[in-house]
């Protein structure tokens, strides 16, 4: 090789490299975006992808055109973002990132094209695109997508008199004291309202650890505690991942006593979970025994529901056996991590009520999902309810179990002392995506709110949020009990979230809606067009849903991964909300199985009459897979040669008996990066108005610090909107506390304003809802940081405690 040809090699290699890049670039974007047209979709790539084809081999040759071939591109990428994206910052960065950046690369070199440019030219040219990237890297820094209404969150009425809660006016009759925080949802009407007010946006930026306490239960799989503690008197009571009951000083952290029922790892479910744990006290009226005067009452992920001393941590020798009652008693055949309990029991007139997980996607056969109501001394079974066999009011005939397959309830119900009522959110069939099969009474029943005569297990009435679900929209959210101003004054009522992202405000003494519902037409077929209803019920007071996708909506780190995704999103079935799913292809599920509201539900200020709801804001992408492909593919139930694949819930579930089996891809990841097809934010938080349901405020929720491309955390406390697990805890002192994002942050936001005004890092994923308690006149903030597998956030066995400085 001449000196000549070193000299020019030397001065075009950056070119070929660049060249070869953007033609690459272009050759990809061309070939997809033809695809892409065939589909009915968007009309620019093919172009676009052209272009800079011929782009990439003009300046491999080292020629000006390449850079007119790009900057032609360039501007028209810029008028097509202006046309799809208008402000939305978010859909600018797939359209125009990587192309600034290719850009400024070719600022520098436009010196050694031939004919080339001026070096004060591309120095000037490759400013002007550095401060574009800067700038527009800046914005990510700028919350986007924030609303406010013009009306004014309510102020809180002076507190001189008990809040209106369940019950009527006044406090309810299971009321727990002001500095405790009795049950789950803070009591059973599950309001996750304090009225302790030490702690306010002017003083929370003093917050500080005052103890952290660690349960030394660490799962090496499916961890995700999901655990709220309790506090009653002087005691703070939880259990771990594995059901480890412990009771803590509250002041301290100090353990008191820990009694371990001894979980084995193979009973571990879709998740470890034990989210809270109940308190009951034997009445005054009743001759108190000597020991188990307060018991601390939970169930476990293998199905036994456990009764110890609350003073003392010792089993409660007169429930059941020994402390314990195997509530697989009458359901026939069932295997390890099938049955499990892993939300807490709640008790109404001495009744403790159970429901149980039965792990989805597996058998179509899969055991009951019977709801059972157990002495709270003796532990005698006092009813079940087989809602199959009405005639069944307790165990099964001699030889016969519980129906098999019917919707389960594996959240936690809310319950009203007075009425001596408990509300069921009830879930779905064994088989989720599928409903031929199901009876009519499952298909009166399931996604339904069930609303049992503690006295006798009876329904009392049901509500049912989605016919003949096929979407795995199941209730997670507990129902909380409100006093609901109406036209003819306060009603007895309970506002109730669902996974689609409706409310439902109901009259609790009869279920009827108090604000209208409205059966709407739907979208039809799918692999069991005659299964379809025809409608389903939209509430009229509020939904947390978004507008139905389109390709614009479609997302991506560069303009390959979104190519891919609108490619994908062109080739799935959707048509809105309740597009059926459909035979060895995709389909579009918006909103995604997670919510909407889930297992964390909502709070609810009853001084202010607001109402706190974070939800989460993906679609699924889901396959219906016939039986010959996932037998090929070798799909067997969890009890047999597939073992626990782990992954999302419904990723290969067998559904084995049923002509399909299912295959979700939770939250729509793309196949590059594994971040999600459709744009931020993928989850929020917002403030509505009890009284009218009109939005106060809505805001993104969770910031992209320990998320990124690829897994890659990127560290950087971008407001992108994260996916979130857990719920909120409203205090009169008017903060919102929150972690749940998978940004591994705790929170404390101004119900006033939406704004943060305190966090802190947490040493594990935070997917836990947070308590509120008083202990030696400090207030008191605990979170239990277990990490979750599903969310992908660090496991940890951490019980963390904060309050102002002594």
């Amino acid at each position: 090789m001449t000196t000549e040809h070193l000299a020019g090699w030397s001065r075009h290699w950056s070119l070929r490299v660049l060249g070869a890049v953007v033609a690459v670039l272009g050759l990809v974007l061309a070939g997809g975006g033809g695809w892409l047209i065939a589909l009915g979709g968007s009309w620019y790539y093919l172009p676009a992808g052209l272009g800079l084809l011929v782009s990439g081999v003009q300046l491999m040759r080292g020629r000006r055109s390449g850079a007119w071939w790009f900057a032609a591109v360039f501007v028209g990428t810029v008028l097509w973002s202006a046309w799809e994206s208008g402000l939305d910052y978010w859909r600018w960065i797939p359209r125009l990132g990587l192309m600034v950046v290719l850009a400024f690369v070719l600022a520098l070199l436009l010196p050694r094209l031939q004919p080339g440019a001026s070096k004060k030219v591309a120095r000037s040219l490759a400013v002007v695109l550095a401060l574009v990237f800067v700038g527009a890297f800046a914005l990510a820094f700028v919350p986007h997508g924030w609303f406010r209404a013009d009306q004014p969150v309510p102020q809180a009425e002076a507190a001189t008199s008990p809040p209106p809660a369940a019950g009527g006016a006044g406090q309810p009759k299971d009321a727990p004291a002001d500095g405790d925080w009795a049950a789950y949802g803070r009591s059973n009407a599950a309001g996750r309202y304090s009225p302790l007010a030490q702690v306010t946006p002017d003083n929370v930026t003093q917050l500080e650890r005052a103890w952290t306490y660690r349960t030394g239960d660490l799962p090496d799989h499916n961890w995700g505690a999901e655990t709220t503690p309790l506090k009653v008197g002087d005691t703070l009571y939880l259990c771990s991942a594995r059901n480890i009951l412990i009771a803590l000083d509250p002041g301290t952290g100090e353990e008191r006593w820990r009694y371990d029922p001894r979980v084995a790892d193979e009973a571990i479910p879709y998740t470890a979970a034990c989210r809270g744990v109940a308190y009951y006290e034997v009445p005054s009226t009743t001759a108190a025994p000597q020991s188990c005067a307060t018991r601390i009452i939970e169930g476990t992920l293998d199905a036994r529901l456990i009764a110890v001393d609350a003073r003392t941590g010792r089993p409660c020798t007169g429930f059941g056996d020994n402390g314990q009652v195997d509530i697989t008693v009458g359901m026939g055949r069932t295997y390890p991590g099938m049955v499990s309990m892993t939300s807490a029991p709640t008790i109404v007139r001495g009744v403790i009520v159970t429901g149980h997980q039965v792990l989805d996607g597996q058998h179509l056969d899969a055991p009951s999902g019977v709801i059972q109501g157990f002495d709270a001394m003796t532990g005698e079974l006092r009813w079940a309810w087989d809602m199959a066999r009405p005639d069944i009011s307790a165990l099964p005939p001699e030889g016969e179990s519980y129906t098999r397959g019917t919707p389960n309830m594996w959240t936690t119900a809310s319950g009203d002392e007075q009425l001596g009522l408990v509300y069921l959110p009830m879930g779905n069939s064994a088989v989720d995506y599928l409903s031929a099969t199901r009876t009519e009474r499952e298909n009166t029943y399931s996604t339904s709110l069930v609303a049992l005569d503690v006295a006798t297990g009876k329904p009392a009435w049901h509500f049912q949020t989605v016919h003949k679900d096929v979407w795995d929209y199941d209730l997670g959210s507990q129902a909380t009990l409100v006093d609901f101003p109406t036209p003819n004054g306060v009603v007895p009522a309970l506002v109730l979230p669902s996974k689609q992202g409706d409310m439902y405000v109901l009259d609790r003494r009869t279920g009827q809606p108090l604000v209208g519902v409205e059966e709407r037409p739907v979208p039809q077929g799918g692999v069991e067009p005659a299964e379809r209803s025809p409608t389903q019920p939209f509430s009229l007071y509020h939904t947390l849903q978004k507008p139905e996708l389109t390709e614009r909506d479609m997302w991506g780190i560069s303009p390959i991964d979104q190519l891919s995704c609108r490619i994908q999103f062109h080739l799935a079935s959707y048509e809105g909300m309740y597009t059926p799913p459909v035979g060895d292809s995709h389909s579009i599920e918006y909103s995604g199985y997670n919510g909407g509201s889930d297992w964390g539900g909502i709070a609810i200020d009853p001084r202010r009459g607001v109402i706190i709801a974070n939800y989460n804001d993906m679609p699924n992408h889901v396959e219906l897979v016939s039986r010959a492909r996932a037998d090929e593919m070798g799909w067997a139930p969890r009890s047999e040669v597939r073992g626990d694949m782990g992954g999302a819930e419904g990723a290969g579930d067998p559904q084995a008996g049923a002509p399909y089996a299912v295959d979700v891809n939770a939250g729509w990841r793309q196949p590059f990066t594994g971040l999600l097809c459709k744009e931020p934010p993928y989850g929020g938080i917002r403030a509505i108005d009890l009284a009218t349901g009109n939005t106060l405020w809505d805001r993104p929720f969770g910031t992209a610090r320990a998320n990124g491309p690829m897994g890659i955390p990127s560290h950087l406390p971008i407001l992108i909107g994260t996916p979130n697990n857990g719920g909120s805890v409203i205090t009169a002192g008017g903060l919102v506390f929150i972690a749940a994002a998978t940004d591994n942050l705790i929170r404390a936001i101004d119900i006033e304003t939406g704004e943060t005004v305190w966090q802190d890092v947490l040493p594990a994923g935070g997917q836990a809802s947070p308590m509120v308690y008083e202990a030696g006149g400090r207030q008191y903030l605990v979170i239990m940081a277990g990490g979750h597998h599903f969310m992908e956030t660090p496991i940890g066995d951490y019980v963390i405690a904060y309050a102002l400085p002594e």
